[in-house]
Order: structure tokens, then C-alpha cells, then sequence
């Protein structure tokens, strides 16, 4: 897939509806961004890491480069677990033993 199907896609989960309107675009992908950051920390040990693509939709890649296209926060979990082979749990207790 040429990843044209991204830009096209709507950034439509529910954290996208909570922020206030008026902040408009900056705020939006300031969150984004942080979002993006928090997931990553998530990732790392199954060397994965995450990246927006034009705010529309993220990339997750390998460590060995493969990349795929996500069109929603809630599809990044499913994606990660096809390119790992694995159960990824963000609420794992050694993983969240390990963040602190």
C-alpha cells in the first residue's frame, strides 16, 4: 500500500473530542504529539516506535523497518501485536512497575 489512504482518513477516537474547539489546530497536534510520546514509551521494549503521519493517521515501525499505517489511536495496540507476534498489555503490572 502506497499510505495515500492515511491522509485521508479522519482522526476519529474518542480523545480527539475532548479538547476545546477553539484551540483549533496547534492544541490538537500538541496533544497528538504527547500522545504519540506516551504510546512510544509503551512500545520501546517490543522495539517498536510510533510517528504521526500529517496528523491523520501514525506509522508503527520495527526495529528491522517494517512500517505500517494506523488510522486511530485505537488501532495501534491491534497492529502492534501483528507485527510482534505477541501480547502487548499497556497494564501490565512489570510494565508499569518498570516506568517508575
Amino acid at each position: 500500500m502506497c499510505g495515500l489512504c492515511g491522509v485521508f482518513g479522519g482522526e476519529d477516537h474518542w480523545s480527539t473530542h475532548i479538547e476545546d474547539p477553539e484551540q483549533a489546530h496547534y492544541e490538537r497536534r500538541r496533544a497528538r504529539g504527547y500522545r504519540a510520546e506516551l504510546i512510544n514509551r509503551v512500545l520501546k521494549p517490543h522495539r517498536l516506535v510510533l510517528d504521526d503521519f500529517q496528523a491523520s493517521s501514525f506509522v508503527i515501525a520495527t526495529a528491522t523497518g517494517k512500517r505500517e499505517i494506523v488510522q486511530d489511536l485505537g488501532g495501534i495496540w491491534r497492529q502492534a501485536e501483528l507485527m510482534t507476534g505477541q501480547d502487548i498489555d499497556p497494564l501490565d503490572e512489570n510494565f508499569l512497575a518498570s516506568l517508575s
